[in-house]
C-alpha cells in the first residue's frame, strides 16, 4: 500500500492467544477446524468412522477469546453445544507439504472450544446449504494459552477431558485422532497455504452436548493447558 493512503476506517484490532509463561502473545490470522476426526465422534453425528479423508471448515480470526472469557448465549440457538479441541498454531508458511514438513511449522498447542449452534447447524445440513453460521460466530472459538513446542514437545498422546460445572462431560486421548496432527496439517496445506498466526482446531471426541446460561465449561489437554469460560445471558 502506498505510504500516503490512509484508512477511511480505524484498522481493527488483531486477535490474539496468550503464550503461557511469557508476556507475549500469538497473532491470529485464520482459524481452521477439522470435522469428525475422532471415531466415536463421528458415530455419535450418525457418520461413518472410517478413516475418510478429513474435512475443514473456518471460523473467523475474531471469534477467538481467551481464558476465562465469558460467552453471551447466542442468537438463533437454543442448542449451544461445547467441543473440546488439542489446538494447534503454526508459525512457518508452506502448501503441498510433507507430514514431516508440516510438523515443523507448529508453533505450539493450546486447548480450545469450538461452540456450534449444533439445531441451526442441523437445519443448515438438512437443507443443503452451508453452515458457517452454526460455527463461525461472535465468540465461538474460546482458547487457552500456547504452549510452545519447543517447551513440550508434539504432543501425540495425552488425555483430553471437558468438565460442565465439575461434571466430566468429554474424556478421550488426543492419541486416538483419526488423523494425528502433521498429517493433518499436511492435508489442510493441499487445500490453502499455511502461514504464521494460523490456528487449527483439530477436533473434538464423543460426549459434545448443550450447555445454558450459568455454565461453567473447563477443557484440559494433559502436558498442554486448559480452557475454561462460562455461558451467561445475552
Amino acid at each position: 500500500m502506498p505510504a500516503s493512503s490512509v484508512y477511511v476506517l480505524p484498522p481493527p484490532a488483531t486477535p490474539c492467544v496468550a503464550i503461557a509463561g511469557s508476556k507475549q502473545f500469538f497473532p491470529v490470522r485464520r482459524i481452521y477446524c477439522v470435522g469428525r476426526n475422532y471415531a466415536e465422534h463421528a458415530r455419535e453425528m450418525g457418520a461413518d468412522p472410517t478413516r475418510e479423508p478429513p474435512f475443514f471448515f473456518m471460523k473467523p480470526g475474531d471469534a477467538v477469546v481467551g481464558d476465562g472469557a465469558r460467552l453471551a448465549y447466542p442468537g438463533q440457538t437454543r442448542d449451544l453445544h461445547y467441543e473440546a479441541e488439542l489446538v494447534v498454531a503454526i508459525s512457518g508458511s508452506g502448501e503441498n507439504l510433507s507430514a514431516e514438513q508440516a510438523k515443523a511449522l507448529v508453533f505450539g498447542y493450546a486447548v480450545g472450544l469450538d461452540m456450534t449452534r449444533r439445531d441451526l447447524q442441523a437445519q443448515l445440513k438438512k437443507g443443503g446449504k452451508p453452515w458457517d453460521m452454526a460455527k463461525g460466530f461472535d465468540r465461538s472459538a474460546p482458547c487457552g494459552a500456547i504452549e510452545p513446542a519447543a517447551r513440550i514437545g508434539h504432543p501425540a498422546t495425552g488425555r483430553i477431558q471437558l468438565q460442565q460445572n465439575g461434571v466430566v462431560k468429554q474424556d478421550a486421548d488426543i492419541g486416538d485422532l483419526t488423523w494425528a496432527v502433521p498429517e493433518l496439517l499436511a492435508n489442510l496445506s493441499t487445500f490453502v497455504r499455511l502461514e504464521p498466526g494460523d490456528l487449527v482446531f483439530t477436533g473434538t471426541p464423543a460426549g459434545v452436548g448443550p450447555c445454558v446460561p450459568g455454565d461453567r465449561l473447563r477443557a484440559t489437554v494433559d502436558g498442554v493447558g486448559e480452557v475454561s469460560v462460562e455461558i451467561v445471558e445475552r
